[in-house]
């Protein structure tokens, strides 16, 4: 054998041995990430924690852990156990709560940019008249987008509206709480009006832009507003019994929410039965008809993986690029408040601690989140329906904070990607772009 031969037989049995071990040690890590994953969710399901969740892990462009724990619905709306319980699966879509903040509002806003239809540092009394009051005038998209108007954080709009046009007057009329600009104050407010800006700009009722230029483009068939006005959708996650945390947050003045100018008493439409298929958040679901830029989506992990994967991919989805890079980027840059325009970016929130520069993500207050972590190709979704359960004695729902710090720290210190891992992101057959 010559000596050029030895060389090149040498040289591939260490490619094969070096990928050889590399897949092993894939797989090893796969195994230890799926028990550490199951011990943590399947724990809190037999603690009586959580009713249920669903997660999905996945890596450069592979899924590398999928389950579903626990039940769908366990409890009825007297903390009665069913019997028997339904069975959570990976298929049930769940109420998403302010992920429909970014899933829906800030990607619709994204594709809006894109197409030059609105410029990020627009002032919003461009498209709304009350937003030019002396107050409000400074107040731009940016603004919105980064919670910094000056909105209050929250505010019982049920007790003065009963549809979309009333919220939107209100919400217009109302004084501002905090200088515009001066700090980070997370208000649902904000997202109501860029779901009123997002009609104004498209001519389209807000469910519609978002499932004609979102949801079909990128094949999120499990994704929509008012999922019980389908025959189709069969498995949902219940979530509450009613809304008695928002209750709390009328009456007791402790939690920082009460208004002076609302009579507690003078409003009593109250639900009184277990959320399933209707959205958990009052002001989406009594004054505006399920329907709002702040909540009220319900989605699948896939369906919401499929979004994922897009702005991984820098806005390409197969072939097309969907929203292009520069807007991937300017949505996915840390303001000084260290967030993104609608995504997390701060690492020192507890559903990606300490995750590397550029990661985002958002959380949901049913119990739902998305942790992307692009430096190492990882996105995490998961998906708790723990309002099920009811309040606790201390009159709050089980804070799962500490549980999805645990799947994060267990994903990153479990997933590794061996040199054969190649991205590919979400395939779609067109996509095009719509307002009429």
């Amino acid at each position: 054998m010559t000596k050029g031969l030895q060389v090149f037989f040498i040289g591939v049995f260490a490619i094969s041995f070096f990928s050889n071990s590399q897949k092993k040690s894939f797989s090893n890590n796969n195994d230890r990430l799926k028990a550490a994953i199951d011990s943590i969710l399947q724990s809190q399901v037999d603690g009586d924690k959580i009713p249920g969740a669903v997660i999905q892990v996945r890596r450069a462009g592979k899924i590398l852990f999928t389950n579903a724990y626990g039940y769908a619905q366990k409890y009825d709306f007297n903390h009665q156990l069913l019997n028997p319980p339904e069975k959570m699966t990976v298929e049930h879509m769940f109420d998403i709560a302010s992920l429909t903040k970014v899933i829906g509002t800030t990607t619709s806003i994204m594709l809006l940019v894109d197409k030059g239809l609105v410029n990020i540092e627009d002032p919003v009394g461009k498209y709304i008249e009350a937003f030019n009051a002396p107050d409000k005038q400074s107040i731009t998209i940016r603004h919105l987008l980064t919670h910094s108007a000056g909105l209050y954080e929250w505010y019982p709009l049920y007790y003065r509206c009963r549809n979309k046009s009333e919220v939107f007057k209100l919400i217009g009329e109302l004084p501002l709480k905090y200088p515009v600009g001066a700090g980070r104050h997370y208000s649902d407010l904000g997202f109501v009006i860029l779901g009123e800006i997002i009609e104004r700009i498209s001519g389209l009722p807000l469910q519609q832009f978002v499932e004609q230029n979102i949801f079909i483009p990128l094949k999120m068939d499990h994704s929509t507003y008012n999922p019980l006005q389908s025959k189709k959708f069969t498995k949902i996650a219940a979530t509450g019994p009613g809304n008695p945390y928002e209750k709390r947050m009328v009456y007791d003045s402790t939690l920082g929410f009460k208004i002076k100018d609302i009579d507690p008493d003078s409003w009593n439409g109250w639900r009184t039965y277990v959320l399933r298929g209707e959205v958990d958040d009052g002001n989406a679901w009594y004054a505006n008809g399920g329907i709002s830029g702040a909540a009220g989506l319900f989605s699948t992990v896939a369906d919401i993986q499929k979004l994922v994967d897009m702005l991984m991919n820098k806005g390409r989805v197969g072939s097309d690029q969907f929203i292009s890079e520069k807007t991937i980027e300017l949505f996915l840059t840390k303001d000084r408040f260290n967030n993104g325009l609608g995504w997390m970016m701060d690492n020192l929130n507890s559903f990606m601690k300490n995750a590397p520069e550029g990661s985002f993500g958002h959380t949901g207050f049913t119990g739902t989140s998305i942790a992307v972590i692009p430096e190492k190709s990882i996105s995490i979704i998961l998906l708790i329906n723990r309002e099920n359960m009811g309040l606790q004695k201390n009159g709050e729902y089980y804070n799962v904070g500490p549980v999805r710090q645990q799947v994060f720290e267990a994903v990153m210190k479990n997933s590794i990607c061996p040199p054969f891992c190649i991205f590919s992101g979400a395939e779609t057959d067109s996509l095009k772009f719509s307002t009429k």
